[in-house]
């Protein structure tokens, strides 16, 4: 989470779940979240970058509503409250430590207006899997031999 209390940058922290398995990854960050932040009561989710996504999970005793948003893989919104919202940069699963210490310290830095996905970019862990490499090139068109 940012240390600032202002809140003026896009992202109020960053998350990176070592799966897309929101069962066995959510839990823990909000759990954490709710130490920091006070009861979690809300969490927004793109549905089509999470398996199985679940519309409520029982975590630490309390229920967690889940809604299903078009917010992107990169990005999850945690409600506290009524209208207390905040807004956390997801690292993809499949990112290396140092991009994923780069992304999410870029996140939380004092006055950042770097969207999520760009940062995702900027860091090289944009992608949501990786890339197979090419074939190897032999010089001949497809199908001589």
């Amino acid at each position: 989470m940012a240390t600032t209390h202002t809140r003026e940058q896009v992202l109020d922290g960053a998350w990176w779940p070592r799966s897309r398995d929101i069962g066995a990854e959510l839990p823990s960050l909000i759990s954490a979240l709710t130490e920091h932040l006070g009861p979690v009561l809300r969490v927004g989710l793109d549905a089509g970058a999470w398996e199985g996504l679940p519309t409520r999970l029982v975590i630490d005793d309390r229920v967690v509503h889940i809604d299903s948003f078009p917010v992107g893989d990169d990005t999850v919104l945690i409600t506290r409250g009524d209208q207390d919202h905040f807004s956390l940069l997801v690292v993809p699963p499949h990112a290396t430590p140092e991009a994923a210490r780069s992304a999410m310290a870029r996140a939380v830095q004092a006055g950042n207006l770097t969207q999520a996905e760009q940062i995702l970019i900027d860091t090289g862990t944009h992608r949501a899997y990786p890339v197979p490499a090419e074939e190897p090139r032999t010089g001949r068109e497809p199908g001589e031999r």
